[in-house]
């Protein structure tokens, strides 16, 4: 064989192992993103922000999570956040979720010691209108794998409730969900920003008013 043929045929075999590498590497990447699923935008704290801070635009960033490991209660636009007050101190690079978050038309309505704060849970909206008082269910992983369901808060104050979209797959899959504006005191509000981002289900009891 000539050097010619012989360089030709080595080309070809390359451009072949080359486009064989590229779909394997391709498949691999599709067969990841099923996975963990697509990229999903999520609002991050661009440099610290003190609790009580009124949130501006260049407080904040926007990066891409996978979507199974999007946190619960997080944002994907800054401009929903902007003007909003940090119900607790949140660090440069931390997530901003809505149980750290307090906004200026529920701030006014605070009271000494207590802040408003947003968390989205399993339950239905209509039967915790404002003004009705809520038990918040908190489940968390135990070490073994199992799940332990705990009582987070007694007979909280409504301030706002609506219905927020419902859960795509986990225990929660197909239960309503709602967005509720709580007012609690500020350990309860720290306790509810940690539930919303590693709980795995925070669910709320409507009657409380009864009990």
């Amino acid at each position: 064989m000539s050097r010619g043929r012989r360089a030709l045929l080595l080309a070809g075999m390359s451009l072949l192992l080359g486009g064989v590498a590229a779909s394997q590497v391709a498949g691999r990447e599709a067969e990841i993103e099923r996975r963990i699923g697509s990229p999903v935008p999520v609002v991050v704290a661009a440099r610290a922000i003190g609790p009580g801070q009124t949130i501006s635009a260049r407080d904040l960033a926007v990066r891409q999570v996978p979507g199974r490991y999007v946190p619960r209660g997080s944002f994907a636009s800054p401009g929903e956040l902007v003007g909003a007050r940090a119900a607790a101190a949140i660090p440069a690079g931390g997530d901003v979720p809505q149980g750290l978050v307090e906004r200026e038309a529920s701030a006014g309505e605070s009271r000494p010691g207590l802040r408003v704060v947003r968390i989205v849970a399993v339950g239905s909206a209509p039967e915790m209108p404002p003004g009705s008082l809520v038990d918040i269910l908190i489940t968390t992983e135990t070490p073994s794998g199992g799940a332990k369901t705990t009582m987070g808060l007694r007979r909280a104050e409504v301030v706002d409730s609506r219905a927020a979209p419902g859960s795509p797959d986990g225990t929660s899959a197909g239960l309503p969900r709602a967005q509720l504006a709580l007012r609690v005191t500020v350990p309860q509000a720290l306790m509810l920003a940690e539930a919303q981002s590693g709980a795995r289900e925070i669910r709320a009891l409507a009657g409380a008013d009864a009990g």
